[in-house]
């Protein structure tokens, strides 16, 4: 018996970044093989079966609490449709107003002050290790003095930290799995989807979108964006953002006023995340403090991410005023520095030279400017949405638009304008129930890109 077998074999070529272009498979080129005539007298075929491939499973259970969240955090889900995006359509030019990451380089007399920590760390006389984990008392005393001056805050009251965002789960840390805890509804999501991971709440509820023992406190257009609090059940712990994050919306003093009444009625403690308190410019209240009886019931936490473009340094604070008290009488302030000592060795010296920089009064103007530049931006914005017909709110003392697209789903208008227009923007419904139907479209970005990102909102919806 003969046999001829012909074979082809494939050059292989891959793109320079195997990160970014697909591997393609080139079959122009073949060689012929000739196999000598060869006398077979028994062909005879076994089948093996393929080892079937099992991974190691440990024994130990998976946190059933972090098994309830639903799918991704919001803007990973948001970058990882981006990236997508971007397969898709790999030479669009792309812009993202949907995360909020600062665009705008740092100030130099920030910047000028890290580098000098950062050099001095290489001589023996400004070499430091370990700092004190509630920060250096230079920083927290220019804190009280520039953002709590007559308000009875103490520098000792406040807790420097790696960002709000990181103060946000090492409270609920504080707090633990016993407590209840109420959202604004929509709200940043970390508030909710922590709670969850604690074990603060029940399973997710499909039907209504919203996790079970969660008080949502619906924030609507028609009760300006404040929760009608005669409507809201008693919970231990409120989650509570003005500026509010998505929709812009700075709570009123008597609004305030009325919040803090309504814990102290009901014993509970308020979260007072005022991350962007200094885009305020009309005289609504830039810290909760600002209200009488506060320091009773409420932690306030701060940031210099969206102030500085800290957005990678990484530095914030919280604020736990020595009168708030646990139920038995125990400061809350002790068990915050417990889990401050235990979890955390405080923030960077390097980005904490920075802050203090920040608060220098040179440093404090040209952190005013970058604000006043995005400031500008979320105008264009507002004024593009509102030529064009649309509903708009937030924008005047926050860096966030909130466009409402009526009888819509949020994820579809992500979609529609990413596809159409190569628009990053954020869904609203992945703030909460509450968003469904709007898109929240960041000021953060370099003005060319914001002005061609608002011809093409033109272009799409006129």
């Amino acid at each position: 018996m003969s046999l001829m077998n012909n074979l082809s074999t494939s050059m292989i070529s891959s793109s320079s970044s195997p990160f970014l272009a697909p591997i393609s498979f080139n079959s122009s080129r073949t060689q012929s093989v000739t196999v000598p005539p060869k006398s077979i007298s028994l062909v005879k075929c076994v089948s093996t079966p393929q080892e079937q491939q099992t991974a190691y499973k440990t024994k130990v259970s998976r946190n059933a609490n972090i098994a309830k969240l639903q799918a991704g955090y919001l803007f990973p889900e948001v970058a990882r449709r981006r990236a997508a995006h971007l397969l898709k359509y790999p030479n669009a030019q792309v812009i993202s107003l949907g995360i909020g990451d600062t665009t705008e380089p740092i100030p130099d007399v920030i910047t000028s002050a890290m580098a000098k920590r950062s050099h001095g760390l290489s001589t023996l006389e400004g070499y430091s290790g370990y700092g004190a984990e509630q920060g250096e008392k230079a920083l927290r005393a220019a804190l009280a003095s520039t953002f709590y001056g007559n308000l009875g805050i103490e520098e000792d009251d406040i807790f420097v930290s790696d960002g709000a965002k990181c103060d946000i789960s090492r409270l609920q840390v504080v707090f633990g799995s016993n407590v209840t805890m109420a959202v604004q509804d929509p709200s940043y999501p970390a508030y909710v989807d922590s709670s969850v991971i604690m074990g603060q709440t029940g399973q997710f509820q499909k039907d209504v979108e919203k996790y079970a023992n969660i008080e949502y406190m619906r924030c609507t257009p028609e009760n300006g964006f404040f929760p009608d609090l005669s409507t809201v059940a008693r919970t231990d712990i409120i989650f509570f953002c003005s500026p509010n994050n998505p929709t812009g919306a700075a709570a009123t003093r008597d609004q305030l006023t009325r919040l803090v009444k309504f814990a102290k009625d009901n014993g509970s403690i308020i979260v007072y995340d005022s991350a962007y308190a200094l885009y305020i410019s009309d005289d609504k209240p830039r810290s909760i403090f600002e209200i009488p009886g506060a320091k009773e019931v409420a932690i306030e936490t701060a940031s210099f991410s969206k102030y500085a473009g800290f957005t990678g340094v990484r530095l914030g604070w919280t604020v736990v005023p020595k009168q708030l008290l646990f139920s038995d009488g125990f400061p809350v302030a002790k068990d915050f520095n417990r889990i401050v000592c235990t979890c955390f060795n405080g923030a960077s010296n390097i980005s904490q030279a920075g802050g203090l920089a920040c608060l220098s009064p040179e440093g404090f103007e040209a952190m005013q400017e970058v604000i006043g530049f995005y400031k500008e931006n979320t105008k264009i914005i507002v004024e593009t949405f509102n030529s064009l017909g649309f509903k708009v709110y937030g924008g005047q003392n926050a860096p966030y638009v909130w466009v409402h697209f009526p009888g819509r789903n949020s994820w579809d208008v992500f979609s529609e304008i990413l596809e159409k227009t190569h628009i990053v923007t954020t869904p609203g419904s992945g703030f909460g129930p509450g968003g469904e139907g709007f898109v929240r479209v960041s000021a953060f970005g370099h003005r060319e890109n914001v002005l061609e990102a608002c011809r093409r909102f033109k272009q799409l919806y006129n």
